[in-house]
């Protein structure tokens, strides 16, 4: 597709629909085994499963949000060729399994494209139930590497853990001038092990000395003295946490209470939550993580996205899921508007397969000839004492070869 930006809000206001181009088909579907579905009615159908319940609702709710925002905004301007965006939504429950039976289901319900995760763990198996199916996803914030190994039409718009672990390991290195960190993983999540390591090897490089590594299980461990007291014994400079808000807040707040001070803490994009300010207290205040945008960033599509934002929920997006879920309903509806003839699975999916430069809030977004993974730029925030995240470096692909 060709280069073109799909926020339909400037300052709050609604451009006109003049925008939208041609494309048929709606509403009531039928699917079948591995070939998709196809769109007829009024209305053209698109999944969305999110974690609204379980440890990952912060991200969940931002999801739907995010997609709510974006649908609406469409279906204001007229939708698309005359037709509207049907929204389903389905709730993963911060399970994998649900994930993916919750996605059984919205493709039964006629989506001819689904969107989600955020963890990669349910995204993994929602991408199992749309290729068994022959229907596109595009994952919202699963940054494992494999994911779109799972199917021939797997997107993201974030990037991956391969990209973020180098990233947090240069800054790690070159800006902080750390040369001895220990790593704390949460082996029950791929997404953990798999950042861990994409840090270790990037670091090495670099001439960093990994001095440990200890391991906890996220959802069943809740007391991590004994990994901190090993650590601590190890002496060094910096800490990185790969695992998810949920437990690094807690670690790092017992960190201090075994003595592990005047490190600095670092960790991905699995930070992402006002609610580790709450667990990690002013341990965590100044650690540093990386992230897909912030929403202090002075772009238009940035401000333009907050300004809606606020308008419909009277408040900014808590994590950064908001932005990302919004950028995920935006391709999948550009695709949409790119399909002439009936809108289907498969050719929405030929669609997204030849998206480019199309700008986002979380930055530009790129599928044509990148097997579904489009090449972001990330950027390390640092923690401020009130949750909100300070920009602090922006990294492109190229800068971390």
């Amino acid at each position: 597709m060709k280069r073109r930006s799909f926020l339909y809000i400037a300052l709050g206001a609604v451009f006109g629909a003049g925008i939208l181009a041609g494309c048929s088909g709606g509403g009531s579907s039928e699917s079948g085994g591995g070939t998709g579905t196809t769109a007829t009615g009024d209305s053209i159908k698109i999944g969305l499963v999110a974690s609204l319940n379980g440890d990952q609702r912060p991200w969940g709710v931002d999801s739907e949000r995010g997609v709510r925002l974006l649908v609406d905004q469409i279906n204001e301007a007229g939708g698309v060729n005359g037709k509207k965006i049907e929204l389903l939504v389905g709730d993963s429950n911060s399970d994998p399994q649900i994930g993916k039976s919750a996605t059984e289901k919205l493709i039964s319900d006629g989506a001819v494209v689904v969107l989600g995760e955020v963890a990669s763990g349910i995204t993994a198996q929602m991408a199992i139930a749309c290729t068994e199916k022959g229907i596109p996803l595009v994952a919202i914030g699963a940054t494992r590497d494999d994911i779109s190994d799972k199917g021939p039409d797997i997107f993201r718009v974030c990037y991956r853990d391969s990209f973020q672990g180098p990233v947090m390991a240069k800054f790690a290195f070159e800006e902080l001038g750390l040369k001895r960190v220990a790593l704390m993983t949460d082996k029950k999540i791929p997404y953990s092990t798999g950042l861990s390591n994409s840090f270790r090897d990037y670091y090495a490089m670099l001439g960093g000395e990994i001095v440990d590594e200890q391991f906890y299980e996220g959802g069943a461990s809740t007391q991590f003295n004994a990994q901190l007291t090993n650590l601590k014994g190890k002496n060094p400079d910096g800490v990185f946490l790969s695992g998810y808000f949920t437990e690094v807040g807690p670690i790092v707040r017992q960190a201090s209470q075994v003595g592990l001070t005047n490190v600095k803490f670092m960790g991905g994009d699995g930070w992402d939550s006002k609610e580790i300010i709450n667990s990690g207290g002013e341990a965590i205040v100044g650690g540093y993580f990386c992230n897909h945008y912030s929403d202090q960033e002075d772009r238009p599509e940035v401000k333009a996205f907050l300004d809606a934002f606020v308008a419909k929920y009277n408040e900014r997006p808590g994590t950064t899921m908001g932005a990302l879920a919004y950028d995920a309903a935006a391709v999948a509806v550009e695709a949409i508007k790119a399909v002439t003839g009936d809108v289907s699975s498969k050719s929405v999916a030929g669609a997204l397969h030849n998206l480019e430069n199309y700008k986002g809030v979380s930055g530009d977004i790129t599928f044509k000839g990148q097997g579904g993974n489009p090449p972001k730029r990330a950027l390390v925030v640092e923690l401020q004492a009130d949750g909100t995240q300070k920009p602090v470096k922006a990294y492109a692909p190229t800068d971390v070869k």
